[in-house]
C-alpha cells in the first residue's frame, strides 16, 4: 500500500506525526513524504525536522493521500499546481484522508462538494465555503474520504483506516503498540466540554497565529 503524505510550509507537525506513526507501522506500507519539491519543510512550531523525499513531479498516483493542517493554509489552496497534484492523486486512491484543517486543502481542491466532512472545530464552518457537509465529529468517514478532526485526531483517523483497510484485531494490536491510550489532566478537548473563556482563548491564539503565519518570512 503507497501512502503519500502532503508536507508543506507553516503545517502543524503533529497532523502529519500522529498519522504517520500509525501509517510506518501498517503491513506492507510503504510512505512517502511529498512537497512542492524535495527538501526540508518548516512547519508551524519551528522545529524544523520534516522532510519531503519526494517532489509533486515525482508521485503520480498513491493508495492513500494524507493531508495535514495547518493555521493557515490558504497558500496552498490558492496554489494551482499543488490543486492539480491532489486532484490527480485523488482520481487514484482507495482512500483520501486529512487531518484537521487538511480538509480545507481537499474542499479548495473541488473534492468535497456534498462530502461529509470534519475539520478543527475553530475552522468547521469554513467546509461549507467548499460545498461540503461540516460535520462534528472526531473521525467522519463519507466513501473513500476519511477526515479526521483537530491535531491529534489524526491518530484516530488513522486508526479507522488500519482497521478499514485490514482489519480490526490490526488496529487494535498498533493501539497498544503505540499505547494510545490519552488520560489528560483535564477533560477540555472539544468546545463542548471546555468553558467559553478558554474557547476564546483558543480563537485567539488562532487568529494571532494565522496573522504570523501570513507575513513574509
Amino acid at each position: 500500500m503507497k501512502i503519500a503524505m502532503f508536507l508543506y510550509d507553516k503545517m502543524t507537525a503533529l497532523d502529519f506525526v500522529g498519522p504517520f506513526q500509525v501509517f510506518a507501522v501498517m503491513p506492507g506500507a510503504e510512505v512517502i513524504t511529498v512537497a512542492k519539491k524535495t527538501g526540508p519543510v518548516d512547519e508551524d512550531s519551528g522545529l524544523h525536522l520534516l522532510n519531503a523525499n519526494a517532489g509533486i513531479d515525482q508521485v503520480d498516483a498513491a493508495d492513500v493521500l494524507c493531508l495535514p493542517g495547518g493555521i493557515d493554509n490558504t497558500h496552498v489552496q490558492n496554489d494551482p499546481e499543488v490543486m492539480d497534484w491532489i486532484r490527480k492523486i485523488d482520481a487514484t486512491t482507495t482512500w483520501t484522508t486529512s487531518v484537521c484543517t487538511g480538509s480545507l486543502i481537499l474542499g479548495a481542491a473541488g473534492l468535497l462538494k456534498g462530502v461529509k466532512a470534519t475539520t478543527h472545530w475553530a475552522a468547521l464552518p469554513g467546509l461549507e465555503t467548499f460545498g461540503a457537509i461540516p460535520v462534528k465529529e472526531r473521525v467522519v468517514r463519507d466513501g473513500k474520504y476519511l477526515t479526521g478532526g483537530g491535531v491529534t485526531a489524526g491518530i484516530d483517523m488513522a486508526l479507522t483506516l488500519l482497521a478499514e483497510a485490514f482489519d480490526d484485531r490490526t488496529s487494535q494490536a498498533i493501539q497498544l503498540a503505540l499505547e494510545y491510550n490519552p488520560q489528560p489532566p483535564f477533560d477540555t478537548g472539544s468546545p463542548e466540554k471546555a468553558p467559553q473563556d478558554i474557547q476564546e482563548m483558543v480563537i485567539q491564539m488562532f487568529t494571532e497565529g494565522a496573522e504570523q503565519a501570513q507575513r513574509p518570512n
